[in-house]
């Protein structure tokens, strides 16, 4: 007997017939004899269609009444998956993040977990019940307010609530069957990854593969909690992320990530000297936005140029946050350019491996793709391309490190 917890992504519960099968599904596993808590996510759409809504009321929402909105999403998907289990003979009762005692702090829309007491998740197992627990929401600890996690946030309350509950493991289920080496509707040759490290998907999750949020990869490495990626409608496949071992340093490129949604922030004609860039960062992350590359080009007569990026949603919040530290500094202008990408090498051989950024920049160059800006760590390599050269960018990686072959049939070798 294992104790499980099972997340199921939007499209799992999008409508009456995908409620039906997900309830299947947690019924045999109960069957099997595992205890499960199940994390819903809102039905497919559902969270879209009430920020539009509000948005229709008002031109700014204020964000405490945001999360109110959008928790009861999850709320909806979990009662309705409790009643269809009920139904169907399996003992179910369904929770809000309130009710299991989700504690977060108080920043509305992006909040980030203090604990979780879980009491009532553990009586409901008691007494053979599966629990059935919205996502995605707590409330904070100043106040009691309803709060949310950020998009995709369901995924991190469930590998928290694993966690929590010293599960055996937390099992996320969405309509693909695993992690792949890239998103397959870019490259039709990618790989399904039978397992990857934690440090490897956490690069991919923070470098725009959608499979899973950053926070609940952070969640699981940090507790070593194993989580396994399987699709809703599918009984194959699957990949397990994990604790590293030998046999992954052995693969040097493990994937190719992505991500379209990016911009270009630019400061021109900023003083050259200490500070300066405390203030400008510094204004950027009271506003709780997450800046990645940052390039500072060489002074010229005590003045130079700062670049960095950022969500494109969030260019906008973060070129208004930027005007008063430009006014204080002197800077000349701030600058933004939103048609650009992020193309991501990834694996943690790089650091037993020479010759892999070399490689890379190599085939993109011979494809006549230009790199802006690029960012490295130990097991990766990023680049800055131009908006429209995203997926030509992904393909010619993907290529040039044989990823739609099997590992041991790769033939990079170092260049040392």
């Amino acid at each position: 007997m294992a104790l499980v917890v099972q997340k199921y992504g939007g499209t799992s519960v999008a409508n009456e017939d995908r409620i039906r099968h997900v309830a299947q599904k947690v019924a045999l596993a109960c069957k099997e004899g595992d205890k499960i808590i199940v994390v819903i996510s809102a039905m497919a759409g559902e969270t879209d269609r009430l920020i539009v809504l509000a948005n229709k009321l008002s031109d700014n929402p204020r964000e405490r009444e945001m999360d109110l909105l959008m928790s009861s999403g999850e709320r909806v998907s979990a009662a309705l998956l409790a009643i269809t289990l009920n139904g169907m003979g399996v003992p179910a009762i369904s929770f809000t993040g309130r009710q299991i005692g989700m504690v977060t702090d108080s920043i509305h829309m992006k909040a980030r977990i203090r604990k979780i007491t879980g009491e009532k998740i553990r009586a409901a197992l008691d007494e053979g019940k599966v629990a059935v627990v919205a996502g995605f929401q707590g409330v904070d600890e100043a106040t009691g307010n309803v709060t949310t996690l950020g998009r995709g946030g369901s995924d991190t309350s469930a590998v928290a609530i694993a966690v929590a509950v010293k599960a055996d493991r937390c099992e996320i289920y969405t309509d693909v069957d695993g992690v792949y080496t890239t998103d397959p509707n870019v490259v039709a040759s990618a790989r399904r990854i039978d397992a990857i490290s934690f440090d490897e998907m956490l690069e991919m999750a923070s470098l725009g593969a959608k499979v899973l949020q950053v926070r609940s990869v952070e969640f699981g490495k940090k507790y070593n909690m194993p989580i396994y990626v399987k699709s809703t409608f599918q009984d194959v496949g699957g990949t397990l992320v994990t604790q590293e071992n030998s046999e992954m340093e052995e693969v040097v490129v493990s994937a190719v990530a992505f991500a379209r949604d990016q911009a270009k922030i630019t400061m021109l004609g900023i003083p050259d000297k200490p500070g300066i860039a405390s203030k400008i960062f510094g204004a950027v992350a009271t506003k709780q936005i997450n800046v990645d590359m940052i390039i500072q080009n060489v002074s010229d007569q005590g003045l130079t140029d700062m670049s960095f990026t950022v969500p494109k949603n969030e260019s906008r919040q973060t070129i208004n946050a930027l005007r008063p530290a430009a006014a204080d500094i002197g800077a000349r202008d701030i600058t933004s350019d939103e048609n650009i990408g992020k193309v991501s090498i990834i694996g943690v051989g790089m650091r037993s491996h020479t010759g892999v950024a070399a490689k890379a920049f190599e085939a993109l160059a011979a494809a006549g793709i230009n790199i802006m800006m690029i960012s490295t760590s130990e097991i990766k390599v990023s680049c800055v391309v131009a908006g429209d050269e995203i997926d030509r960018a992904v393909r010619v990686l993907h290529d040039a490190f044989e990823l739609a072959l099997p590992p041991d049939q790769r033939k990079f070798k170092d260049e040392s």
